[in-house]
Protein backbone atom coordinates (compact mmCIF):
# COMPACT_ATOMS: atom_id res chain seq x y z
CA UNK A 1 0.00 0.00 0.00
CA UNK A 2 1.08 3.56 -0.51
CA UNK A 3 2.51 5.45 2.32
CA UNK A 4 1.33 9.50 3.60
CA UNK A 5 3.18 10.91 0.60
CA UNK A 6 1.15 8.60 -2.18
CA UNK A 7 -2.20 8.43 -0.31
CA UNK A 8 -3.82 10.68 -2.82
CA UNK A 9 -2.60 8.59 -5.80
CA UNK A 10 -4.42 5.05 -4.44
CA UNK A 11 -6.24 6.23 -2.07
CA UNK A 12 -9.07 9.09 -3.13
CA UNK A 13 -10.76 8.67 -5.54
CA UNK A 14 -13.49 10.48 -7.91
CA UNK A 15 -16.86 11.44 -6.06
CA UNK A 16 -18.52 9.38 -8.80
CA UNK A 17 -17.09 6.20 -7.02
CA UNK A 18 -18.65 6.60 -3.84
CA UNK A 19 -21.06 3.73 -4.92
CA UNK A 20 -18.19 1.67 -4.06
CA UNK A 21 -18.74 2.46 -0.63
CA UNK A 22 -22.37 1.87 -0.74
CA UNK A 23 -21.67 -1.53 -2.34
CA UNK A 24 -18.93 -2.34 1.21
CA UNK A 25 -21.11 -1.37 3.52
CA UNK A 26 -23.79 -3.65 1.64
CA UNK A 27 -21.86 -6.06 1.35
CA UNK A 28 -20.72 -6.19 5.41
CA UNK A 29 -24.42 -5.85 6.04
CA UNK A 30 -25.12 -9.19 3.91
CA UNK A 31 -22.82 -10.64 6.18
CA UNK A 32 -24.12 -10.04 9.77
CA UNK A 33 -27.79 -10.67 8.05
CA UNK A 34 -26.81 -14.28 6.50
CA UNK A 35 -24.62 -15.17 9.83
CA UNK A 36 -28.28 -14.07 11.71
CA UNK A 37 -30.36 -16.08 10.16
CA UNK A 38 -28.04 -19.14 10.44
CA UNK A 39 -27.94 -18.56 14.28
CA UNK A 40 -31.26 -18.62 14.17
CA UNK A 41 -31.70 -22.00 12.08
CA UNK A 42 -34.55 -20.85 10.18
CA UNK A 43 -34.04 -19.26 6.82
CA UNK A 44 -37.69 -17.46 7.07
CA UNK A 45 -37.20 -14.20 7.02
CA UNK A 46 -39.86 -12.90 10.17
CA UNK A 47 -39.40 -16.15 12.14
CA UNK A 48 -35.23 -15.83 12.01
CA UNK A 49 -35.15 -12.12 12.79
CA UNK A 50 -37.96 -13.32 15.85
CA UNK A 51 -35.94 -15.92 17.07
CA UNK A 52 -32.54 -14.02 16.72
CA UNK A 53 -34.09 -11.37 18.73
CA UNK A 54 -35.37 -13.36 21.50
CA UNK A 55 -31.88 -15.36 21.72
CA UNK A 56 -28.81 -13.80 23.82
CA UNK A 57 -25.41 -12.18 22.10
CA UNK A 58 -22.49 -14.13 24.13
CA UNK A 59 -19.33 -12.31 24.17
CA UNK A 60 -17.40 -13.29 21.51
CA UNK A 61 -20.65 -13.07 18.95
CA UNK A 62 -21.33 -9.41 19.98
CA UNK A 63 -17.36 -8.96 19.38
CA UNK A 64 -17.63 -10.00 15.64
CA UNK A 65 -20.81 -8.18 15.47
CA UNK A 66 -19.85 -4.64 16.98
CA UNK A 67 -16.88 -5.37 14.56
CA UNK A 68 -18.52 -5.56 11.17
CA UNK A 69 -21.31 -2.48 12.48
CA UNK A 70 -17.95 -0.50 13.06
CA UNK A 71 -16.67 -0.89 9.32
CA UNK A 72 -20.71 0.27 7.66
CA UNK A 73 -20.39 2.79 10.05
CA UNK A 74 -16.35 3.64 8.51
CA UNK A 75 -17.60 3.51 5.14
CA UNK A 76 -21.05 5.03 4.91
CA UNK A 77 -19.14 7.74 6.27
CA UNK A 78 -15.92 8.24 4.83
CA UNK A 79 -14.91 9.75 1.70
CA UNK A 80 -12.03 7.51 0.58
CA UNK A 81 -12.39 4.11 -1.20
CA UNK A 82 -10.72 1.26 -0.99
CA UNK A 83 -8.39 0.85 -4.29
CA UNK A 84 -10.21 -2.29 -4.69
CA UNK A 85 -13.42 -1.61 -6.89
CA UNK A 86 -16.63 -3.47 -6.26
CA UNK A 87 -16.11 -6.14 -8.43
CA UNK A 88 -12.94 -7.05 -7.40
CA UNK A 89 -13.91 -7.07 -3.77
CA UNK A 90 -16.99 -9.71 -5.07
CA UNK A 91 -14.54 -12.22 -6.05
CA UNK A 92 -13.23 -12.78 -2.69
CA UNK A 93 -16.32 -11.92 -0.69
CA UNK A 94 -18.14 -15.13 -2.29
CA UNK A 95 -15.27 -16.79 -1.01
CA UNK A 96 -15.47 -16.13 2.25
CA UNK A 97 -19.34 -16.25 2.15
CA UNK A 98 -17.88 -19.94 1.76
CA UNK A 99 -14.86 -20.94 3.69
CA UNK A 100 -15.45 -18.12 6.76
CA UNK A 101 -14.14 -18.55 9.27
CA UNK A 102 -11.10 -19.10 7.78
CA UNK A 103 -7.62 -18.32 8.37
CA UNK A 104 -7.00 -15.33 5.55
CA UNK A 105 -3.24 -13.53 4.86
CA UNK A 106 -3.69 -10.09 3.62
CA UNK A 107 -0.56 -8.12 2.33
CA UNK A 108 -1.14 -4.63 2.83
CA UNK A 109 -2.48 -2.44 5.13
CA UNK A 110 -4.59 0.60 4.65
CA UNK A 111 -8.47 1.67 4.10
CA UNK A 112 -9.98 -1.52 2.78
CA UNK A 113 -8.40 -3.63 5.97
CA UNK A 114 -11.51 -2.95 7.91
CA UNK A 115 -13.67 -4.32 5.45
CA UNK A 116 -11.67 -7.60 5.25
CA UNK A 117 -11.90 -8.24 8.53
CA UNK A 118 -15.74 -7.50 8.99
CA UNK A 119 -15.90 -10.40 6.18
CA UNK A 120 -14.18 -13.36 8.18
CA UNK A 121 -16.34 -13.28 11.28
CA UNK A 122 -14.58 -15.91 14.16
CA UNK A 123 -12.25 -16.51 11.42
CA UNK A 124 -8.17 -15.06 12.00
CA UNK A 125 -7.31 -12.08 9.33
CA UNK A 126 -3.83 -10.68 9.93
CA UNK A 127 -2.31 -8.09 8.09
CA UNK A 128 1.03 -7.45 7.09
CA UNK A 129 2.68 -4.02 6.00
CA UNK A 130 5.94 -2.94 5.37
CA UNK A 131 5.59 0.46 6.53
CA UNK A 132 5.52 0.72 11.18
CA UNK A 133 4.92 3.76 10.76
CA UNK A 134 1.74 3.11 8.32
CA UNK A 135 0.89 0.36 10.92
CA UNK A 136 0.57 3.11 13.67
CA UNK A 137 -1.24 5.16 11.71
CA UNK A 138 -3.55 2.78 11.19
CA UNK A 139 -4.21 0.83 14.11
CA UNK A 140 -4.58 4.49 16.51
CA UNK A 141 -8.47 4.41 14.22
CA UNK A 142 -8.59 0.54 14.18
CA UNK A 143 -6.91 -1.05 17.00
CA UNK A 144 -8.63 -4.13 16.29
CA UNK A 145 -7.01 -4.92 13.46
CA UNK A 146 -4.23 -7.75 13.95
CA UNK A 147 -1.10 -6.33 11.59
CA UNK A 148 2.50 -6.72 11.54
CA UNK A 149 5.11 -4.23 10.64
CA UNK A 150 7.76 -6.45 8.11
CA UNK A 151 10.66 -6.09 5.90
CA UNK A 152 11.35 -7.55 2.40
CA UNK A 153 14.61 -7.99 1.45
CA UNK A 154 13.84 -7.50 -2.55
CA UNK A 155 13.34 -4.12 -4.62
CA UNK A 156 11.46 -4.23 -7.54
CA UNK A 157 14.19 -3.75 -10.10
CA UNK A 158 15.59 -6.78 -9.44
CA UNK A 159 12.47 -8.52 -10.59
CA UNK A 160 14.27 -10.05 -13.64
CA UNK A 161 17.63 -11.17 -11.59
CA UNK A 162 15.34 -12.99 -9.10
CA UNK A 163 13.54 -15.30 -11.58
CA UNK A 164 16.97 -16.49 -12.74
CA UNK A 165 18.68 -16.73 -9.39
CA UNK A 166 15.14 -18.73 -7.98
CA UNK A 167 15.84 -21.11 -11.18
CA UNK A 168 19.42 -22.15 -9.91
CA UNK A 169 19.25 -21.92 -5.85
CA UNK A 170 18.10 -25.15 -4.87
CA UNK A 171 16.47 -23.87 -1.86
CA UNK A 172 14.19 -21.91 -4.29
CA UNK A 173 12.90 -25.54 -6.37
CA UNK A 174 9.44 -26.42 -5.64
CA UNK A 175 9.99 -29.78 -4.32
CA UNK A 176 12.41 -28.43 -1.37
CA UNK A 177 11.18 -25.08 -1.20
CA UNK A 178 10.85 -23.78 2.38
CA UNK A 179 10.16 -19.81 4.19
CA UNK A 180 11.55 -19.58 7.92
CA UNK A 181 14.77 -19.49 7.91
CA UNK A 182 15.81 -20.28 4.42
CA UNK A 183 18.63 -16.67 3.35
CA UNK A 184 19.89 -18.74 0.47
CA UNK A 185 16.38 -18.50 -1.41
CA UNK A 186 16.04 -14.51 -1.77
CA UNK A 187 12.25 -14.85 -3.36
CA UNK A 188 11.58 -16.56 0.28
CA UNK A 189 10.29 -14.21 2.93
CA UNK A 190 12.24 -14.62 6.21
CA UNK A 191 12.35 -13.05 9.41
CA UNK A 192 8.92 -12.59 9.65
CA UNK A 193 6.86 -13.16 13.18
CA UNK A 194 5.94 -16.92 13.68
CA UNK A 195 2.64 -16.07 13.26
CA UNK A 196 3.25 -15.94 9.47
CA UNK A 197 4.54 -19.46 9.21
CA UNK A 198 2.88 -21.34 11.41
CA UNK A 199 -0.77 -20.30 10.27
CA UNK A 200 -2.30 -22.94 7.44
CA UNK A 201 -3.93 -20.07 5.62
CA UNK A 202 -7.12 -20.45 3.82
CA UNK A 203 -6.91 -17.45 1.76
CA UNK A 204 -4.05 -15.15 0.86
CA UNK A 205 -4.32 -11.82 -0.82
CA UNK A 206 -1.95 -10.38 -2.36
CA UNK A 207 -1.97 -6.40 -2.53
CA UNK A 208 1.46 -4.96 -1.37
CA UNK A 209 4.06 -4.32 -0.84
CA UNK A 210 4.34 -1.37 -3.21
CA UNK A 211 5.32 -2.40 -6.75
CA UNK A 212 5.22 0.68 -8.58
CA UNK A 213 9.33 2.29 -8.36
CA UNK A 214 12.07 0.47 -9.00
CA UNK A 215 13.39 0.80 -5.26
CA UNK A 216 10.04 -0.36 -4.27
CA UNK A 217 10.03 -3.90 -2.35
CA UNK A 218 7.88 -5.51 -5.16
CA UNK A 219 5.62 -8.39 -4.65
CA UNK A 220 8.12 -10.94 -6.00
CA UNK A 221 8.76 -12.39 -2.59
CA UNK A 222 5.23 -12.55 -1.56
CA UNK A 223 3.75 -14.15 -4.65
CA UNK A 224 6.92 -16.87 -4.67
CA UNK A 225 5.95 -17.27 -0.87
CA UNK A 226 2.40 -17.62 -0.96
CA UNK A 227 2.79 -20.50 -3.76
CA UNK A 228 5.15 -22.51 -0.87
CA UNK A 229 2.33 -22.06 1.09
CA UNK A 230 0.25 -23.32 -0.96
CA UNK A 231 2.03 -26.36 -1.69
CA UNK A 232 2.67 -27.58 1.44
CA UNK A 233 -0.77 -27.20 2.42
CA UNK A 234 -1.06 -29.95 5.18
CA UNK A 235 -5.58 -29.81 5.64
CA UNK A 236 -7.89 -30.26 2.98
CA UNK A 237 -9.32 -28.31 0.55
CA UNK A 238 -7.05 -25.41 -2.02
CA UNK A 239 -5.63 -22.13 -1.24
CA UNK A 240 -7.06 -18.88 -2.56
CA UNK A 241 -4.53 -16.82 -3.66
CA UNK A 242 -6.00 -13.57 -4.61
CA UNK A 243 -3.22 -11.16 -6.39
CA UNK A 244 -4.22 -7.28 -7.62
CA UNK A 245 -2.60 -4.87 -9.90
CA UNK A 246 -2.07 -8.33 -12.08
CA UNK A 247 -1.87 -5.00 -15.03
CA UNK A 248 1.39 -4.97 -14.32
CA UNK A 249 4.35 -6.60 -15.71
CA UNK A 250 6.21 -7.84 -13.08
CA UNK A 251 2.68 -9.19 -11.10
CA UNK A 252 1.83 -10.93 -14.25
CA UNK A 253 5.19 -12.66 -14.78
CA UNK A 254 5.85 -13.88 -10.87
CA UNK A 255 1.63 -15.37 -11.23
CA UNK A 256 2.41 -16.86 -14.43
CA UNK A 257 5.25 -18.84 -13.30
CA UNK A 258 4.41 -19.60 -9.36
CA UNK A 259 0.84 -19.11 -9.05
CA UNK A 260 0.11 -20.71 -12.37
CA UNK A 261 -2.47 -20.34 -15.25
CA UNK A 262 -3.89 -23.29 -15.09
CA UNK A 263 -4.97 -23.15 -11.10
CA UNK A 264 -6.56 -19.19 -12.00
CA UNK A 265 -10.13 -20.14 -11.94
CA UNK A 266 -11.45 -16.13 -11.74
CA UNK A 267 -10.36 -12.52 -12.59
CA UNK A 268 -12.37 -9.26 -12.49
CA UNK A 269 -10.58 -6.07 -13.36
CA UNK A 270 -7.01 -5.69 -12.04
CA UNK A 271 -7.36 -8.95 -10.07
CA UNK A 272 -6.79 -12.71 -10.56
CA UNK A 273 -8.25 -15.10 -8.19
CA UNK A 274 -6.28 -18.74 -7.95
CA UNK A 275 -7.02 -22.01 -6.56
CA UNK A 276 -3.80 -23.60 -5.95
CA UNK A 277 -3.98 -27.38 -4.49
CA UNK A 278 -1.15 -28.93 -1.87
CA UNK A 279 1.84 -30.77 -3.86
CA UNK A 280 0.57 -34.21 -2.33
CA UNK A 281 -3.11 -33.22 -4.42
CA UNK A 282 -1.09 -32.19 -7.54
CA UNK A 283 -2.89 -34.34 -10.12
CA UNK A 284 0.38 -34.08 -12.98
CA UNK A 285 4.00 -32.35 -11.76
CA UNK A 286 7.36 -33.07 -12.89
CA UNK A 287 9.16 -31.32 -10.32
CA UNK A 288 11.19 -29.04 -12.77
CA UNK A 289 8.85 -25.95 -11.88
CA UNK A 290 5.71 -24.68 -9.99
CA UNK A 291 3.53 -24.70 -12.81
Amino acid sequence: MSREDNVMNRHYFADGRKLSLVAIAGLIAGVILILSFRKAGDYSLLCSLAKFRAQPIHEGEFSDMETQLQAIVHYATSKIVPQQNSGEISITFDVLKKRAPCNFLVFGLGYDSLMWNSLNPHGKTTFIEEDPKWVEIVLKTAPDLHAYPVKYRTELKEADNLLSHYRSEPSCFPSKAYLRGNDQCRLALTGFPDEFYDTEWDLIMIDAPRGYFPEAPGRMAAIFSAAVMARNRKGSGVTHVFLHDIDRRVEKLFANEFLCKKYLVKGFGRLWHFEIPSAVNMTTHDGSGFC
